[in-house]
């Protein structure tokens, strides 16, 4: 029961961290302008991806016998921070934007990354699981920096 604990703690900070990125990009989907509808569609399919990665990390943690964390974390508040740090540029620019959007996804790859190397045994099965889900997030990563690249470019 002790090693259920350790591998229920891991899979309830990343559902943390899911509902962190979830809150983060329909933050962001809500202060894209009018004429940025490509990022507000990118940014409502990651706020979705989000919501199912947390839903399959609560069925793991049912499956263990554990409680599903409801919240988000607590050290930083990850996501809401990095849409904070955008606020201090002026105006709600494409590339203010996008540069914060990087810093989440570096925040959720570290976060996976963590997972995956703590002492908790993870079942195979669950650990598959977190692999699979931080290379969806790899992928989110990279569009986001190709994105803000692009549009460092075009300045």
């Amino acid at each position: 029961m002790a090693q259920n604990n350790e591998v229920i703690e891991v899979l309830n900070d990343l559902i943390r961290i899911n509902n962190d990125r979830t809150a983060g990009y329909t933050r962001a989907a809500e202060d894209t302008k009018i004429v940025d509808v490509d990022l507000r569609t990118i940014f409502e399919r990651m706020a979705d991806e989000s919501r199912q990665n947390a839903i399959e990390l609560t069925s793991q943690v049912g499956r263990l016998g554990g409680e599903p964390a409801t919240g988000t974390t607590t050290s930083g508040k990850l996501y809401r921070a990095w849409m904070n740090v955008k606020d201090m540029f002026t105006g709600k620019d494409r590339h203010a934007l996008l540069a914060s959007c990087e810093y989440g996804e570096d925040a959720a790859q570290r976060a996976y990354e963590d997972a995956l190397s703590s002492d908790a045994p993870l079942p195979t099965d669950v650990r598959q699981l977190i692999v699979s889900q931080k290379a969806t997030l790899k992928n989110a990563h990279d569009m986001i920096k190709k994105y803000r690249d692009m549009h460092e470019i075009a300045k």
